[in-house]
Order: structure tokens, then sequence, then C-alpha cells
């Protein structure tokens, strides 16, 4: 039996261990009306110089580029992969962002059976406020070219650190999430399982990706479709944190202060082309043959038949008792993204990390 003193104690140093968090459904993007609130960006690629086209909510239906299949009920967001595209035009592709902001006490579970991939592909779920880098940046999923593993990022404020995370990754890229420096790399985590991206996430049909956004900490789990967390299968309405065990990447408010350097999140969906991390050629080399625009945006589109979303849903978890939705808040429009900062300031000198 705990004494008093060892109670405290571990209320203090372990409180998951005595009451772990439990999240309650909010809001769900799924099937027929899964578009309904989301804004697409309707103009080319001017945050992150891709050679893509973010096409308007009319393109993309008329285009089949955002669609729900009418035989898995699962929304598909795609690269244009049947136009044939010349020599300087940019290819149609999507960039869509929720109306919605969700705020610090969110958690947000997207369930994908397949990602993009591909030589030029640059996809990314990740979500930000409207005045970046105020408010903070979380990428849950993204990588670029054919590249194997998932890439978890924070880009924050000057001020914001990953210390002492308590994770299961032990690949650890780098520590500072400030924008301003290591030519805005971010903290950034990745996956060493090669289940978390590509041909590979593909095969063994997707899997579930959570974001908890809590002013402890935030953190990312990936669980591959075998391994779904029994509380997390169907539609669950609520379920405790402590169900998902060790995160995969984690940034404890210890080394950056949640409610200091992050606001309400808007979700973000995209797939660019090229851009400022797909395309330097010491990076496209990496992974890919050729150059990147010439060989694979321009051409007939047949390399875009794997750069697609397929997501059967979105499910937003507010804590128990609340409601962390902010209904229609400020849209994104043409607030600047990390990348894009770091090739106007820093002259496209990245410190970019192809893993």
């Amino acid at each position: 039996m705990l004494s008093s003193l060892s109670f405290v104690l571990l209320s203090v140093v372990f409180p998951s261990v005595l009451a772990a968090t439990t999240y309650d459904m909010v809001k769900e993007y799924s099937g027929s009306t899964f578009f309904d609130d989301w804004n697409f960006y309707g103009k080319f690629d001017d945050l992150t110089h891709g050679d893509a086209i973010f096409v308007t909510k009319n393109v993309a239906r008329s285009s089949k580029l955002a669609y729900v299949d009418p035989t898995t009920n699962h929304a598909i967001i795609k690269v244009d992969n049947t136009s044939k595209v010349v020599f300087n035009d940019k290819r149609n592709t999507v960039r869509i962002a929720s109306a919605d902001a969700f705020d610090v006490g969110s958690v947000w579970i997207a369930d994908m059976y397949h990602v993009p991939f591909g030589c030029s592909v640059w996809p990314a779920f990740w979500s930000q406020a409207p005045n970046w880098p105020k408010g903070g940046e979380i990428d849950t999923f993204e990588h670029w070219n054919m590249e194997l593993h998932n890439q978890m990022t924070l880009h924050t404020e000057p001020g914001c650190t990953q210390a002492s995370p308590l994770q299961t990754s032990t690949v650890v890229n780098s520590t500072n999430c400030a924008f301003n420096a290591n030519s805005n790399a971010g903290c950034s985590v990745m996956d060493p399982r090669d289940s978390s991206y590509g041909a590979k996430f593909a095969t063994a049909q997707g899997g579930v990706f959570v974001t908890e956004f809590a002013a402890s900490g935030i953190s990312v789990w990936f669980f591959p479709r075998s391994s779904i967390p029994s509380s997390l299968q169907g539609n669950a309405s609520s379920f405790s944190i402590a169900d998902l065990g060790t995160p995969t990447a984690n940034w404890p408010a210890a080394g950056c202060a949640v409610d200091t350097f992050f606001k309400a999140q808007h979700l973000i969906f995209d797939i660019t082309l090229c851009g400022d991390a797909a395309g330097p050629p010491a990076v496209f080399a990496q992974t890919c043959s050729g150059v990147c625009y010439a060989n694979y945006v321009v051409g007939n589109g047949s390399a875009y038949n794997d750069a697609y979303f397929d997501v059967a849903s979105v499910r937003i978890y507010s804590v128990t008792g609340t409601n962390t939705v902010r209904l229609g808040s400020a849209a994104l429009g043409t607030s600047a993204s990390a990348w894009a900062w770091a090739a106007a300031v820093l002259g496209g000198a990245f410190t970019l990390l192809a893993l």
C-alpha cells in the first residue's frame, strides 16, 4: 500500500500513472461529408516553391483530385496523374486546410490506408496556427521522394527545444525547434520503421497516426494496421491516452511550453512536387535518378500513380468535459510555411534531412 508521501511523489513525477487523460470525440471528417469543412488553397505553390498548382475545390472535384471513393467511402487526395504537362508548366495537385482550428487539449487521429510517395513527391499531414511562426507548427507525417521513414517535426519561435523525451524512436535529427536555427530544420524525430512511409506503408494497409496536443507536451504515435490499439478501433467515441503506450515521438513541456509556443491548430493535407525539400539536386539524388522537374513533373503523369492519400477518417478528440474546437478560426490563406521562410531569408541554404 502506498504511503501518503509516496502517493504525492508519484503524482508529481509520474502523473500519468495515477490519472491518465481521457478524450472524447468532438468532430469527425469521414465518408460523403469528408471535404465539407476544408478550405482548398486554390493557386500555385507559392509557399514551398513546388512545381505544383493547388487547385480550387471545384477543379479538385471535376478532375477527381479530391473525392470520396464510392466503394470504400474513403477520401482520396491526389496529384494529377493523367494530364500531360509541358516544360515551364506546373502539375495540378491539392492542399486543404481545416476551416476549424483545434486548441491545446486536443487529439487528432488520422486513419490512412495509403500515403503519397514517389520521386519528386513531397506529401504532408500537419498543422499550424494562422500567423506562422507564431502559434507553431506540428508535422505529424512528412517526407519526400523515395525515402522510407516518416519524419515528425515541430517548428516554433525561439525558445522551444526537445528535452528529455519519452518516446520509442531513438533517431533524433535535431532538438532546437526554432524557425531561425539550423536553417529551420525544426526539432525532428524519425520513425525507424519503414512501414511508416511509402510503398511498405501501402503494402501493410497503412495505419493510424495519433497527435496529442496537450499542455504537458506534444506527442505523435504511429500504429500499423495490424497493431492499432483496440480502444481506437471502430468508431471510438472516447479513449484513454494510457491505452496508447509510449509515443513514437515526444516533445515534453519541460523543454517547450506548449501554451507559450502553440496556438489553436488548423489541420492540413498537401502534396507538392519538387520544391524546397524534395527538389534540390543533392537531396533528390539520394533516392531518385534524373532531374526532379524535367524528368517527373513534365510528361504524361504516370510517375504519380502512387501520389495519393487514401484516408478513412480524421477524428478530433478533446479532454473529457471540454470542447477544444475553434469554429471557423482565421483561415491560413497565404501564411508562410517553414520552408517558405527559410527560402526567403536563408536564400535556400537549407539543412535538409534526407533519411
